[in-house]
């Protein structure tokens, strides 16, 4: 089965990760896949061409489509005859969807992200984008996959054809996040801190979403009560350059226990050597990828309530409700007061909870069955 997959971008994000290990695990023999971004290449489309699969870009614009790259698409879905088109995120869902008009009757699979959609947070362009898509989606797509229950609920009340659509949770290859117990050592030994010290995290790129400001202020509650702390953060932009972080941040105490080390190429060694990996995105998440990632590296997680955090932690961890600096304090600190055999159990828990619930081949395998069944009608 030939299948194209088409997405907007391939710069680090939660679906482009997705589209990244679903065609690490897809079935080589049933299936031959290639990628088309509507943008660039980026540092996800590098990876992907590392499997050898092929992948062509665009060049337009973010959220700005353009004859040119219309008329480009079309020609590569006629010349290559593929059996199924499966678009990532609103403007590729359009965007291939008109495509394929014009290419000849190829089924395309829609695919969601988002869990709200909101004009206070999201661009105009991805607003209108979405919801053109609710009223073409009771004809376009065979079907839409949505990556969480929170996901599909909104999109539902948005007006987007609700038998149409599937959940299939995002999934965590086992094998690259796992526990690794020499990570502790080396990230201590980077930061030159000793080894008593406490390290909770925060990976996720600046970006007002994923809170950071809230995240600071939740440091410097726990910093007053607890000299072993330090707080690590990885991600785009996370570095002493970014003016607003440095400054919400300050120069007193804390910023001597708060360590950002910008985009890393090892996030599951940084995972692995946490104490408590935290979320604590305000909004816009549907299923945080950052969590199944640290539960299955056997670190114990305290999330804000979004999305479908809540399901995916469990009873592994703790969910406070978003924007509250103070409850994510007082989490961080019921887990860091259990001695380190107990506090041993909710990571072991996590890793149990993923490897039952969020493997990567279990979500392979609920792909392959979405893309076996239209292809069965």
């Amino acid at each position: 089965m030939k299948i194209c997959h088409i997405i907007t971008g391939l710069n680090v994000g939660g679906a482009e990760m997705v589209l990244y290990r679903l065609l690490l695990r897809l079935d080589k023999e049933r299936y031959e896949s290639s990628v088309v971004s509507l943008t660039d290449l980026g540092p996800v489309g590098k990876k992907i061409q590392s499997l050898g699969v092929s992948v062509k870009t665009l060049g337009m614009r973010y959220g700005i489509s353009d004859l040119k790259g219309l008329i480009t698409l079309v020609s590569h879905l006629k010349r290559n005859r593929f059996d199924l088109v499966q678009t990532w995120m609103y403007h590729a869902n359009l965007i291939g969807s008109i495509a394929v008009k014009f290419s000849g009757r190829i089924p395309i699979i829609w695919g969601l992200h988002h869990s709200n959609i909101d004009k206070k947070v999201d661009k105009l362009s991805t607003l209108l984008v979405a919801r053109l898509c609710a009223g073409l989606s009771h004809r376009l797509p065979a079907a839409i996959v949505c990556c969480s229950e929170a996901t599909r609920l909104v999109h539902i009340q948005h007006g987007y054809c609700e038998k149409k659509i599937v959940v299939i949770s995002n999934g965590c290859d086992l094998d690259e996040f796992k526990p690794e117990h020499t990570a502790r050592e080396a990230i201590l030994k980077e930061l030159e801190l000793s080894n008593e010290t406490l390290l909770i995290g925060l990976v996720a790129r600046f970006h007002p979403q994923k809170d950071h400001q809230t995240f600071i202020k939740a440091a410097e509650y726990l910093s007053k009560n607890n000299s072993r702390v330090h707080f690590v953060l990885v991600g785009r932009d996370i570095t002493q350059e970014n003016q607003q972080l440095s400054q919400w941040i300050g120069k007193d105490t804390l910023s001597k226990r708060i360590h950002l080390l910008g985009e890393r190429d090892d996030i599951p060694r940084i995972m692995a050597s946490l104490d408590i990996l935290t979320l604590s995105s305000c909004h816009g998440e549907g299923f945080p990828n950052v969590l199944v990632e640290a539960m299955a590296c056997g670190i114990p997680c305290v999330a804000t309530n979004v999305g479908d955090s809540a399901f995916i932690v469990g009873e592994t961890g703790v969910v406070v409700s978003p924007g509250n600096p103070k409850a994510l304090s007082n989490a961080w600190q019921k887990l860091l007061e259990l001695n380190p055999e107990r506090r041993k159990q909710p990571g072991l828990a996590a890793r149990e909870r993923v490897t039952n619930n969020f493997s990567l081949d279990k979500t392979t395998q609920q792909y392959e069955k979405v893309y076996e069944d239209i292809m069965a009608l």
